[in-house]
């Protein structure tokens, strides 16, 4: 739901429960997305620390089965003599 400044600045409290029940709600100052209210819980999701991919390599994360299923499908084929 879209809130002007002025109405979420009266409501805050109606904000901050809809944001938690409903999901973010955004505030705007002259028609214009100024910011967004998201609840604590989905605020954790988006700043959790990510693992780099190097990490992830070295990391015991399996690996997705569309991509074992790719690596495992792969051509037995080791190519042909060059001829030389």
């Amino acid at each position: 739901m879209d809130w002007q400044l002025q109405d979420a600045k009266n409501r805050f409290s109606e904000v901050v429960k809809r944001a938690r029940d409903e999901g973010p709600q955004t505030v705007t100052v002259h028609g214009q997305r100024a910011a967004v209210v998201v609840s604590a819980t989905q605020y954790d999701v988006l700043v959790k620390p990510r693992m780099s991919f190097v990490e992830f390599l070295l990391s015991d994360t399996p690996w997705p089965d569309d991509v074992v299923d790719v690596i495992n499908d792969r051509s037995k084929d080791t190519g042909r003599d060059a001829g030389f």
